[in-house]
């Protein structure tokens, strides 16, 4: 019978990065060890509406004032570049150089966008296809999660 050998400090270290940068999961591995860490989601409160008082008299109402539309998630939009892992994203390639992009640009296909580190290595994020950046929704040293919209081009 084999015994599995566990880190409870590496475990705790792991679960405190979690929570430091709000990622839902972390995972390192080691030669032939490997330790995953996992957040549950935050349970969704539901608010349920109290009953209406009853009035004696009628109320007047004043006219109904248009409803804004509900925030769509940007990681919906047709032009949207998303994040291919979890890491920390970097607009520029070192802190002293500019930006590879910023709002309003022209960029082509192919373009370098911004950096992922993940394990201490630098990816990429190349456009996808030619247009013009619209939106950065992160900025340098943010931490990003798989799927999640990192720059728009229109």
């Amino acid at each position: 019978m084999s015994r599995l050998l566990v880190d409870a400090d590496a475990i705790r270290a792991l679960a405190e990065i979690l929570t430091d940068t709000g990622l839902t999961e972390i995972e390192i591995a080691e030669k032939d060890n490997r330790i995953r860490v996992v957040r549950a989601a935050a349970p969704v409160a539901h608010a349920v509406p109290a009953p209406a008082p009853v009035a004696a008299a009628p109320i007047p109402v004043a006219p109904a004032t248009p409803v804004t539309p509900a925030v769509t998630d940007p990681a919906k939009h047709p032009g949207a570049v998303t994040s291919p892992m979890v890491g920390v994203a970097y607009l520029a390639p070192d802190p002293s150089s500019p930006s590879f992009v910023t709002e309003g640009q022209q960029v082509s296909a192919g373009q370098t966008l911004l950096l992922i580190e993940a394990m201490k290595t630098f990816n990429q994020i190349k456009a996808p296809r030619a247009g013009t950046v619209s939106r950065i929704l992160v900025q340098s040293g943010d931490p990003v999660e798989f799927g999640e919209a990192l720059v728009i081009i229109e």
